[in-house]
């Protein structure tokens, strides 16, 4: 559900920072809690637009008014969170989340976390130093997957899901398609794919 509520462009003003368009977004997991404290506080805000929903927190995915809130960012545009837990479940998640506000040319602001408060020169920072580990994150596991891939090689482990035809059926499929058959008829009698 989307609330649209049209300010003025003075009164949007009127917070501290320049900004195009306020964008809210507030979040329940369950239809038994309730959203008014987290309306309130970004129609205190000046929210333009406010985007609320039901979801349960424990997926990353499944949050489609968070992802329409953040489409709807324009060039200096500020989503506004009114809780960073309901937004966001890991911190990974979370990074991932300002990194797509920011690749907009737009800015996050949370109420219930001033630190993150990237319409300030200490909260764009901190978006700088968030991004930073997380690539050293990303680095870090690719790294580890590369050397575990090697290791498991050495130790002659197969890569890759395991091989649905034994070697009677491989080679039964090797003379066939030696015969002249083709990849399609050979795997369709055998119950595989090409």
């Amino acid at each position: 559900m989307v609330d649209i509520v049209r300010k003025s462009r003075a009164e949007v003003g009127r917070f501290g920072y320049s900004c195009s368009m306020k964008i809210g977004y507030a979040r329940v997991s369950t239809s038994g809690q309730n959203l008014d404290r987290q309306i309130a506080s970004l129609r205190d805000e000046g929210c333009e637009t406010i985007f609320r929903e039901t979801a349960s927190g424990k997926s990353i995915t499944g949050r489609p008014q968070l992802e329409r809130a953040i489409d709807q960012l324009g060039s200096k545009d500020v989503l506004i969170v009114a809780e960073w837990d309901r937004a966001t479940r890991s911190m990974m998640d979370g990074i991932q989340i300002m990194q797509r506000v920011a690749q907009r040319g737009a800015m996050i602001k949370v109420l219930d976390k001033p630190h993150l408060d990237l319409t300030t020169p200490i909260g764009k920072g901190l978006l700088g130093l968030l991004s930073a580990i997380a690539e050293d994150e990303r680095q870090r596991i690719a790294k580890r997957s590369g050397e575990g891939r090697r290791a498991a090689k050495a130790r002659g482990v197969k890569m890759g899901a395991p091989s649905k035809l034994s070697d009677h059926q491989r080679r039964k499929a090797l003379a066939r398609l030696e015969a002249g058959e083709t990849c399609s008829e050979i795997g369709r009698d055998m119950g595989v794919h090409r």
